[in-house]
């Protein structure tokens, strides 16, 4: 009986091999999730533009807006590789005040140069990182209260740290990390080696997919999409050109990005982390070893956080008490809005991003409407909780 199936299967797999059909690349197929999130950016991008009378949509405003997105995007980034390993991080916000107000602390109280203070900040996030890793991977807390006591407890040290000042007088170095742009040549260099990078990109996969016998998606349809991106690119760093260049912040998210867009798709610790998100059980018989990965996951979380208080407190140019509050909600709503699954096991990077610049983008245009604060509040609430109907309707189907 087992001979006879193998045998029948084995008799449709040649007979599927040598129909015509199964040489063609695949046609066109529209994928409306795929794009919701752009669909959405863009109508956002209209409806803004047209209550603001193109103000938006101007390069100054899109130039504050990408500055402006930084820090939850480099949060978002941390955030998504947590969410996927099945945790939380609810003490990004205070981990966000405390590097800040560390940097300002040893640069204007106690003359570190630049560099001294932004490697102290890093280092600092990642500890806090390890420590709540290590209660989380080897104590069994779950991260929920971990993080929410880290909230707690970072924010404390930062009141105690300031002795709840504002921290001010910082160099002119340090305040150019989050306020500086690139030279208008230097921009379009960089613009020019993303599209040679992205078609690059494609040509490879193509010609993997095609050593490996499977089937490439149209010629077309493949290297329109990349042609659309590479549009997007040089439209959006002329737009950028004519204001002051490229935004520095900008630059820092791209780069960060790209390293963890590589670590979660082409590394054994990227693909570990989905596999533990998706069934911790099946990842353990595996042989994945879940405490260590989870560790890692939150001291590079912890690092972020710590990328991200610098990036504030150089654009602010000073460290208060209350900096970084709430950030943890708008990292985790970017997270969810980019298809990020709070079930853990699925989400990306590029997602997350785009969560990050459609929560920046509602604040800034509400703000530019002169819309009163608390009606932001409402509006970011209700986006985030149609974004996780969504991704539990998707589950179940």
């Amino acid at each position: 009986m087992c001979h006879w199936r193998e045998k029948t299967v084995s008799s449709q797999v040649s007979t599927t091999n040598i129909k015509p059909q199964a040489k063609k690349s695949v046609g066109f197929k529209f994928d409306l999730q795929s794009y919701t999130l752009i669909i959405a950016l863009v109508v956002i991008a209209i409806i803004f533009g047209f209550f603001t009378g193109g103000d938006f949509l101007s390069s100054r405003n899109l130039s504050n807006l990408f500055t402006q997105m930084a820090v939850i995007s480099v949060l978002a980034v941390g955030m998504t590789l947590v969410i996927v390993a099945g945790h939380i991080d609810l003490s990004v916000g205070s981990i966000v005040g405390l590097t800040g107000g560390i940097a300002a602390i040893l640069q204007g109280w106690m003359g570190w140069n630049t560099v001294a203070s932004i490697v102290a900040a890093l280092v600092a996030g990642a500890i806090i990182g390890l420590w709540q890793g290590w209660w989380t991977a080897y104590r069994n807390v779950p991260s929920f209260i971990v993080t929410l006591g880290g909230m707690l407890i970072f924010r404390g040290v930062l009141l105690g740290l300031s002795k709840g000042q504002t921290i001010s007088g910082l160099s002119n170095s340090f305040g150019e990390i989050g306020s500086s742009f690139l030279p208008y040549i230097v921009g379009w260099i960089l613009a020019f080696i993303g599209v040679v990078l992205l078609f690059f990109s494609k040509a490879r996969s193509r010609a993997k997919r095609q050593t490996l016998g499977l089937i490439n998606p149209a010629l077309g349809i493949d290297y329109g999409r990349i042609i659309a991106y590479s549009v997007c690119i040089l439209f959006l760093t002329y737009m950028l050109n004519r204001y002051l260049g490229i935004p520095l912040p900008l630059l820092i998210v791209v780069v960060l990005a790209g390293i963890f867009m590589f670590t979660s798709n082409k590394t054994s610790f990227g693909r570990y982390i989905y596999a533990i998100g998706g069934n911790v059980e099946a990842a353990a018989l595996s042989g994945i070893n879940i405490k260590r990965n989870i560790l890692y996951v939150f001291v590079l979380m912890g690092a972020l956080a710590g990328v991200a208080g610098v990036l504030l407190t150089s654009r602010l140019n000073a460290a208060t008490t209350d900096a970084g509050s709430s950030y943890e909600l708008d990292a985790i709503a970017a997270c969810v809005i980019g298809g990020t699954s709070l079930m853990g096991g699925k989400g990306n990077i590029v997602g997350a991003i785009i969560g990050a610049l459609i929560m920046t983008s509602i604040d800034n245009g509400m703000s530019m409407m002169n819309i009163e604060a608390f009606w932001q509040y409402i509006v970011k609430g209700m986006i985030l909780i149609l974004a996780v109907w969504m991704d539990i309707s998707n589950q179940k189907k």
